[in-house]
């Protein structure tokens, strides 16, 4: 599936100040119980896999779904990406996968992050690298890109070791 700059560019004007639940337990898109947990002001959720998005996602634009959807399929390209949002020394994350999904776990299921859904920067970065790499660009280019567009002006980046 190719991710359109366009869609992308519509998910993050139009859709990342949506609000989050505050449920304890949700249901999942495919009716499934979920377990979830409140980490410094965000919702963690955990599904069979990660072709099962969470319930946190279910009020979310079609947009939104397609980018936590591309971000599962991108671990490798994202866990070399840092993060420019603040989350490194707010949350602890050390990259930018980490603001979307927090752990696979060795059975196959996944705890899912909503820390992108309130972050432009997050889905920013996210965005532009499967974009990016999808185009043929080498994940060290990407990452200079990143660097290079969020190294001012921006909080600290996630300690993302280098590519």
């Amino acid at each position: 599936m190719k991710w359109k700059g366009i869609l992308i560019i519509g998910l993050i004007l139009g859709s990342f100040l949506t609000g989050c639940s505050s449920d304890e337990d949700s249901t999942s898109q495919s009716g499934e119980e979920t377990n979830t947990e409140h980490v410094n002001g965000d919702l963690r959720e955990e599904t069979a896999d990660k072709d099962k998005l969470p319930a946190f996602l279910n009020d979310k634009s079609e947009d939104m779904q397609t980018l936590y959807t591309a971000v599962s399929q991108n671990k490798d390209l994202l866990e070399n990406m840092p993060c420019y949002c603040g989350c490194g020394e707010s949350v602890g994350h050390k990259n930018n996968y980490d603001c979307f999904i927090h752990e696979n776990k060795e059975d196959g299921s996944v705890v899912w992050d909503d820390h992108a859904t309130k972050c432009g920067v997050c889905l920013e970065i996210a965005a532009q690298s499967i974009i990016d790499h999808q185009e043929g660009k080498s994940i060290k280019q990407i990452r200079q890109d990143i660097d290079q567009t969020y190294g001012e002006d921006y909080a600290e980046p996630t300690p993302t070791p280098e590519v």
